[in-house]
């Protein structure tokens, strides 16, 4: 699936296209997802931006919307479309907010918001004075001899428009062919960083070679050729024995690999996209790697993550640690996450995992769906749509089979429980979001409200004003949890030990508590709903612990030959 929390961060900028979509399906989820419901989301986020721009900078709204088109990276197919918005757009918005109308209703004139027929008025900021169909008709009055409007309410969509048919056209074919977005539908190792390259698995050092990949046994001790990319190859002249040979036979070697949601993939939408007094060219320089990774970071998360944290603080990755401990396990890593993953689609995950059982080193697998068997929001009800602990045992006894015919002997897999979600609105509710900090007019109870109205939440049993649902929400997720301890215990396979870890979220709270942080430091910003970088690597620094008191054999032997890797081959060839 192709994570919905992109189509609200992208449709901003591409609204045009996007204007006259229809209802899909949203793969991983129960129900129905409505693709221009996030294109209201956008349509609401961007006309806040606009509206705070020209107050931070003292300008026109003309001028504060050329401003955020030029912050966009040159080159990129989002800069024209930005440009494109405004040339259709931008005279309809400057009437509108001439009449002193906030974004919920420059969007529902414009109808990138609809009210469906006996459905609730969903809006984000405080409703009019006056009443709602009033300040509606009033605003469209305003609108109505807009020759967009015209067509955007014929149904043929702004495309139709024959001055801007061809530049639509282009805008498509350059999305089509310069961002897409690929699925976990691949196991091979990559050259490039994003579309599930490098970032998400460790660097191929020969991709034209099929043979040649992070995490399997060396090729005749890599006497010739480094056959698993970890850096250390060819034949010390001192001795005639090969590098490998001398320094990681008998080390232990594992790989990580992480089949996670995604909290793994480290989904992150910066704050300074939406902050406005931080808002700069620099603001969106990591704009297009953001949106070819799905809007995630796995370069940067707690169980793959290999790049030095943005957040600065010490904990480090598990994959870093596990190369700290033996520089052998160098690359291997695999970050198997994705957007809206859960125990029902799990299964599929595995077949894009990379490991020969006869030609790979074992790996220490951690399964970690941690929201989305309980998070849904795509029916009415729910609770009635999360995954119930019978559908849990049979969907993670199914993976962990798959796992046995895939994993080398000696390989060891970690079952994750679920989040306490309820910490969020504890936490959050009273707060300002990034985008109401200017004027004090956005908290995250209507940020939640909004999007469960819209049914885009990323998890209404949890980012819900209702008491009752949280509850009822923290109970499945720890019914859920239990079954997965029960499963550690009880089940034993072939290939691989089988363990069990809580997401015991209390503690990196009271850890970060000591480090003087804030509670709410450890949660995205922007979704008020993932845990951020700083939780991520926090977590791992509380799994590593665990694991290295409970069951260290999980993690292999320290290898004495470090320092001499470190002096032969510097640093092995980066990531």
């Amino acid at each position: 699936m192709k994570s919905p929390w992109r189509i609200l961060v992208v449709s901003p900028l591409l609204l045009l296209p996007l204007h006259s979509s229809t209802s899909r399906a949203h793969d991983n989820q129960p129900g129905t997802i409505r693709s221009d419901h996030y294109t209201c989301v956008g349509c609401v986020l961007v006309v806040s931006v606009i509206e705070q721009l020209a107050q931070v900078h003292n300008s026109t709204v003309q001028a504060s919307m050329e401003r955020l088109c030029s912050y966009l990276p040159e080159e990129w197919v989002l800069k024209t479309a930005c440009y494109m918005m405004v040339h259709v757009f931008g005279a309809d918005i400057i009437k509108l907010f001439d009449k002193d109308v906030n974004a919920d209703v420059v969007c529902h004139t414009l109808e990138f918001c609809k009210q469906e027929p006996g459905q609730p008025l969903c809006h984000l900021y405080p409703l009019p004075k006056e009443s709602w169909k009033f300040t509606l008709e009033k605003a469209r009055h305003i609108v109505k001899q807009s020759p967009i409007m015209k067509y955007t309410r014929s149904g043929a969509g702004i495309c139709s428009l024959p001055f801007l048919a061809k530049i639509c056209q282009k805008i498509k074919l350059a999305i089509k062919n310069s961002v897409p977005i690929k699925d976990v539908d691949s196991d091979k190792y990559s050259i490039f960083p994003t579309l599930r390259g490098y970032h998400w698995r460790g660097r191929d050092c020969n991709d034209s070679d099929k043979t040649v990949y992070p995490g399997r046994r060396p090729d005749n001790w890599d006497a010739h050729r480094d056959s698993n990319c970890n850096g250390i190859w060819g034949v010390d002249p001192k001795d005639g024995i090969p590098y490998e040979k001398k320094f990681c036979e008998g080390s232990q070697p594992r790989g990580i690999i992480l089949l996670g949601d995604s909290a793994g993939a480290h989904f992150h939408i910066p704050p300074e996209w939406l902050t406005v007094s931080q808002m700069s060219v620099n603001s969106f320089l990591n704009l297009p790697t953001a949106v070819t990774n799905e809007l995630d970071w796995p370069q940067l998360s707690g169980t793959t993550g290999f790049l030095d944290s943005a957040s600065k603080i010490k904990e480090n990755s598990i994959y870093l640690r596990l190369r700290k401990r033996n520089r052998c396990n160098h690359r291997d890593y695999q970050n198997i996450s994705k957007n809206g993953a859960s125990s029902r689609n799990v299964k599929s995950l595995i077949e894009s995992l990379s490991r020969n059982q006869l030609l790979d080193h074992p790996a220490i697998v951690i399964y970690a769906m941690i929201g989305n068997d309980v998070c849904n929001g795509r029916k009415t009800d729910p609770v009635s749509a999360m995954t119930t602990p019978e559908q849990l045992y049979a969907n993670v006894l199914k993976m962990l089979e798959a796992l046995n015919s895939h994993l080398p002997t000696g390989s060891h897999v970690i079952l994750y429980g679920l989040a306490h979600g309820a910490f969020l609105w504890d936490t959050l509710h009273s707060r300002y979001h990034p985008l109401g900090q200017l004027n004090k007019d956005v908290t995250y109870t209507q940020l939640y409200s909004f999007l469960g109205c819209l049914q885009v939440s990323p998890c209404p049993g949890w980012m819900s004003a209702n008491e009752t649902l949280r509850a009822l929400t923290s109970e499945r997720a720890q019914q859920l949890s239990e079954t997965l301890r029960k499963i550690a215990a009880s089940k034993k396979f072939t290939n691989f030990n089988l363990f069990y870890l809580d997401f015991a979220f209390q503690e990196v709270v009271e850890e970060w508590q000591k480090m003087g942080g804030q509670p709410w430091e450890l949660i995205e910003a922007v979704d008020g709903f993932h845990p951020n970088e700083v939780a991520l690597l926090l977590f791992a620094d509380q799994l590593w612990e665990k694991v290295q008191r409970q069951w260290p054999d999980v993690l292999g032997k320290e290898n004495p030959f470090n320092p001499q890797i470190e002096e032969v081959f510097g640093d092995q060839g980066g990531h």
